[in-house]
């Protein structure tokens, strides 16, 4: 649940730019995560090398691959009937292979492979480099698999193409895997321990996007304020590190400061945070330079410490509340966001109203919210009963809903008769006269497109707003732009 879902991107088929001497096709497709779009990225870098083309036609393809998510049992449902839908046309186009990607790759392996029969491929995500070997043994007629976690994998020196991009904004990972077995989650068996990218390929990654005129970078991790890096390994063996290497470590404010600095007309965002491990450096680096975004994702999932130790979650009620208190301090009008779960195993009323008091204290600008769906593999599913039923979840997640929207309505407002920054990341959905982009703390704004295009920085006067869309009209360029 750490992991924020998109709706709207879900499924979508990835193209990007042919190479003249490649002659075979890729369809790939990616459900999810941030991290999973991100990791196809790698994966089409790959296969560029090994000859494909992406192509957004399934029926001509030579090779399919959907990149999976096991985070929610809706993400898998869809899955399991896309590669329904692949396995029809592959009984038009016997040349047709099909592979899974990604964590339901790892969870269900045996499943897709052996018992099913409905894959030729199950390739886990910390595998993808091993993907040429993989195809051949598929061209010689046998199923593939690799699914083993690695303990130092990164993709560090793997340069991703950007599929599907708008040329603006781009995500460049920082961290693999997590340690935080938290008990409804299914990330740590399917991603393994975390470990972290050496920060020089990280800065290298950003310059190159910098050179070809991207003006926002997410730094992306399941769990990004954990960031070390001390030389390659998992963040659990850090202890073993020698003094030298201890001396000359970097943690995620020294990164995130490095960013900053070297790249002053780039803007900086970062996902997702966890509270036991946001330190208060990051604060005073996001208070110390303006192209760092004021805006905070901080996954809580309950108001109630009974509840979070049931989770495990290393953090009680009261220090989060003191950690956004301490946030509120630094950073004086910053956006916090969150995700929140309801109904989870032995979820009481009081509970319940314990998440409720929480968001009231808070005043989250807005939040990812889901009803507990018991997650195969996971701690909660094998020790503790899904005991509050289904009706109770959807009400309580209902009140969660309607009292997150009516703070985000009191939130956005604060903006009204303001001027914010804006990046301008495409049209509007809504009017093709429209731009839309975010400020710095992650609120959409909307203004008529005028002379202005995508990329640039551009001051709006901000005249009404909904609940979600601030509304206003363009008074100029910001500092920001060239």
């Amino acid at each position: 649940m750490e992991k924020i879902i998109e709706e709207s991107k879900q499924g979508q088929s990835l193209v990007l730019e042919h190479k003249k001497e490649n002659t075979k096709k890729l369809f790939i497709e990616s459900y999810g995560c941030a991290m999973n779009f991100s990791d196809s990225e790698v994966v089409a870098s790959i296969l560029a090398n090994e000859g494909f083309n992406t192509t957004d036609k399934l029926e001509e393809a030579d090779l399919v691959l959907v990149n999976t998510c096991s985070i929610r049992d809706k993400a898998e449902q869809t899955v399991r009937k896309r590669l329904e839908k692949y396995n029809a046309v592959k009984r038009i186009n016997p040349g047709m292979k099909v592979g899974v990607l990604g964590c339901m790759a790892e969870r269900l392996k045996s499943q897709f492979l052996e018992e099913e029969k409905i894959v030729d491929m199950v390739v886990g995500p910390d595998a993808y480099k091993d993907l040429p070997n993989l195809l051949k043994e598929i061209d010689e007629g046998r199923d593939a698999i690799n699914v083993i976690l690695s303990k130092d994998e990164t993709y560090g020196d793997i340069s991703p193409v950007r599929l599907n991009s708008n040329g603006v904004t781009a995500f460049v990972s920082i961290t693999r895997g997590c340690d935080n077995m938290c008990t409804f989650c299914v990330v740590p068996f399917t991603r393994g321990r975390e470990r972290s990218r050496e920060p020089q390929s990280i800065m290298e990654e950003i310059a190159d996007l910098a050179s070809r005129g991207f003006k926002e970078i997410t730094l992306l991790g399941q769990n990004v304020d954990s960031y070390l890096w001390y030389g390659g390994g998992l963040k659990k063996d850090y202890e073993k590190a020698s003094e030298m290497q201890k001396a000359t470590a970097v943690d995620f404010a020294q990164l995130l400061s490095m960013a900053a600095a070297a790249n002053p007309k780039m803007r900086f965002r970062f996902s997702t945070s966890n509270p036991q491990d946001m330190l208060e450096d990051v604060l005073h680096v996001i208070a110390k330079y303006n192209n760092v975004c004021n805006y905070i994702h901080l996954p809580v999932q309950s108001g109630s410490t009974r509840i979070l130790k049931e989770m495990n979650r290393q953090h009680t009620r009261e220090e989060y509340i003191a950690l956004v208190d301490k946030i509120k301090e630094i950073l004086p009008g910053c956006s916090v966001s969150q995700d929140m779960i309801s109904g989870f195993p032995t979820e009481t009323e009081e509970d319940h109203q314990d998440t409720l008091s929480l968001m009231d204290h808070v005043k989250f600008d807005f939040g990812y919210m889901y009803s507990y769906s018991e997650r195969p593999g996971t701690l909660a599913a094998r020790k503790m009963e899904d005991d509050v039923p289904e009706e109770v979840k959807k009400r309580r997640l209902q009140e969660i809903v309607d009292m997150q929207q009516k703070t985000s309505k009191e939130r956005i407002s604060r903006f009204l008769g303001t001027t914010v920054e804006v990046l301008v990341e495409k049209a509007s959905k809504k009017s093709d006269a429209d731009w839309a982009g975010r400020n710095s703390e992650n609120s959409m704004v909307v203004f008529p497109k005028g002379d202005y295009k995508p990329g640039d920085f551009v001051n709006v006067l901000v005249k009404e707003c909904t609940s979600a869309t601030l509304i206003g009209e363009a008074v100029g360029y910001s500092d920001m732009q060239s």
